[in-house]
């Protein structure tokens, strides 16, 4: 019940806030900045509206504390919106020819909200939990953030990965982020409407940075999470490839998104040659001459059937466990 109540609050927050939120960003001339070495096909987006993401964070807030008043999530994500803002609106405005922050005024708040991350969602306080909770939230908000740009593959995308983390969190022991993330799910779908092709707003930094960051953190807990077997997952010398390897099955459409660009960046210093036609890769594609709607659809189906292959390694690992749990208790009991 609290999940249905967070879904349709927040979805009828975002489909309420919408339309004015759409309106607001005209008036403020909050416009996509399109990359001149963009591909071609990509230029016409010049001038968009952008940060379209405070419909999504509208419905997500609202979501997340009617159905469990959990603020304290609510100022985390919102703190990683307040680095997209600065990034989508604030740099560019009072910084004349700069697109917005560069990458280490954007890497370092986002690395403190980042180690936060395990208090916020309740993960053990030690180096090793520590480190590789704020490794992941910072690998899916960035990765995340480099999927919006076109017609409708970053919010789509994100309902597949949504529904995938909040399904596999289900098996958990742990406190899990099941409403933000249903929250999340109805915050979505009037964004989507929106950004449906021919696109009338684009998602912004505002809004991918605090959802990537999301999932980073819904994926730690699945990581260091307990199954509910009792089987721990995460720490050393515990079998952490239980939701390990489901999650990054999930997360391998991000993983083409992010890791690309900074080997596209290395190879170019090195040899002064590109090692892909473009990053990020949905831009080779676009460069190759695909038409928008076949990258977009590409990459949504191959999230689809990657979200369908990470439940079914989980649910085949749950079912051996299960196995072996009984035999083990059988054998106890004779």
């Amino acid at each position: 019940m609290s999940e249905l109540i967070a879904f349709w609050a927040s979805f009828a927050a975002s489909a309420l806030f919408a339309g004015p939120v759409l309106k607001g960003l005209i008036a403020l001339k909050s416009r996509q900045n399109v990359y001149n070495l963009a591909p071609e096909t990509h230029q016409k987006k010049q001038g968009t509206p952008t940060m379209g993401g405070l419909i999504i964070l509208l419905g997500l807030v609202v979501g997340t504390l009617v159905a469990d008043q959990d603020w304290k999530v609510c100022l985390w994500v919102l703190g990683f919106a307040l680095i997209g803002f600065a990034d989508d609106f604030i740099v560019p405005r009072l910084m004349k020819g700069k697109r917005g922050l560069g990458w280490k005024q954007k890497l370092l708040p986002q690395a403190v909200l980042a180690v936060l991350a395990a208090p916020v969602f309740h993960l053990h306080w030690d180096a090793w939990t520590v480190g590789v909770s704020a490794f992941v939230v910072l690998f899916y908000c960035n990765a995340y953030n480099f999927a919006d740009g076109l017609d409708g593959m970053a919010g789509t995308l994100g309902i597949l990965i949504c529904f995938g983390l909040d399904f596999l969190g289900t098996f958990l022991r742990e406190p899990f982020p099941h409403m933000p993330l249903t929250a999340l799910l109805g915050a979505i779908i009037p964004f989507l409407f929106l950004n449906a092709p021919p696109a009338r707003v684009f998602m912004g930094d505002v809004g991918s940075l605090p959802i990537g960051a999301l999932f980073g953190a819904a994926s730690s807990v699945l990581m260091f999470g307990h199954y509910r077997s009792g089987f721990a997952l995460g720490a050393p010398g515990n079998d952490s490839a239980h939701m390990l390897v489901p999650v990054l099955i999930l997360s391998f459409v991000m993983i083409a998104e992010l890791v690309p660009v900074p080997m596209q960046v290395a190879y170019f210093k090195l040899t002064k040659k590109r090692l892909f036609p473009m990053t990020p890769i949905h831009h080779s594609f676009e460069v190759k001459g695909w038409p928008e709607s076949r990258v977009v659809w590409t990459f949504i189906l191959a999230q689809l059937l990657l979200l369908y292959l990470a439940l079914g390694v989980n649910i085949t690992f749950i079912n051996q466990r299960t196995h072996e749990l009984n035999a083990l208790n059988l054998g106890v009991q004779r």
